[in-house]
């Protein structure tokens, strides 16, 4: 069993990236912009009521502040200020959420913030911290690092993401996105690398070396042309190789189950 999520609600005003509506008949999870890298009241509502009407998990996806450089610039903040910023964003979309009849269900660090949480104790501890103290039955999504650790500390629930649009290093972390090759574009390859990471728990690096991978969540990028289409394949794969699409709370109900 697996749990497939996608960055939604990222456009701002007027402006619109990704086709949300048909990436919400694909995946289980989303990962919604609260503000503060894309979004606004408006699409927080919307994305929210979408994924409530159909049955997908609501994640909030917090970030630096940086709207214009889309929170990917690292910004130079205070443990308390990253800790607020992300209070802040939990706290806004909670709250649709909760007019919708629903709850957030696990938080997912967006960008810079995403990459710095994953090596920076402190950025770690603010995250898990705002989760923990907002609502201890969230689920933090993360690789493993500083936020998972930090995470597990507080006895919080940790979700292990596999991102199989990007390039892996041989310590498991992503190559930089600056770098060449540090974002794949082959959906074969994509696809490949998807059902590999989910039923066999490897997947290559750049360097041509297996990694072991424990994957409970698959990122799915909406933002690229061919991303539904995409989407629709790997869905369709996994399914064909005997993988169970759920929530991410399901996800974890049932592993729990089992061990």
């Amino acid at each position: 069993m697996i749990d497939l999520v996608a960055d939604l609600g990222e456009g701002f005003g007027a402006y619109r990236i990704g086709n949300d509506s048909e990436l919400l008949d694909i995946v289980s999870s989303a990962n919604i912009a609260c503000g503060f890298h894309a979004g606004d009241p408006d699409i927080m509502n919307a994305t929210v009521a979408q994924c409530v009407s159909r049955g997908v998990g609501i994640g909030a996806h917090p970030s630096f502040p940086d709207l214009r450089g889309f929170g990917r610039r690292a910004m130079d903040l205070a443990e308390d200020e990253v800790r607020n910023d992300v209070v802040y964003q939990l706290g806004a979309l909670s709250a649709f959420a909760a007019f919708h009849g629903s709850r957030v269900s696990h938080v997912a660090p967006h960008g810079r913030l995403g990459n710095l949480v994953a090596v920076r104790p402190d950025y770690a501890a603010a995250v898990a911290e705002a989760a923990v103290r907002v609502d201890p039955e969230l689920i933090v999504v993360a690789q493993e690092g500083a936020l998972a650790k930090a995470a597990r500390e507080r006895g919080l629930r940790v979700a292990l993401v596999g991102i199989v649009d990007r390039a892996y290093q041989d310590d498991g972390t992503l190559v930089p996105r600056g770098l060449t090759g540090a974002v794949l574009h082959d959906p074969k390859v994509i696809v490949e690398r998807t059902v590999r990471m989910v039923c066999e728990g490897k997947i290559s690096t750049v360097s041509g070396s297996d990694l072991e991978i424990q994957a409970d969540t698959v990122l799915l990028h909406g933002d690229n042309a061919g991303a539904v289409e995409l989407a629709r394949v790997i869905r369709s794969e996994l399914t064909a190789a005997g993988v169970s699409i759920a929530p991410l709370a399901e996800v974890l109900a049932a592993q729990q189950s089992v061990a």
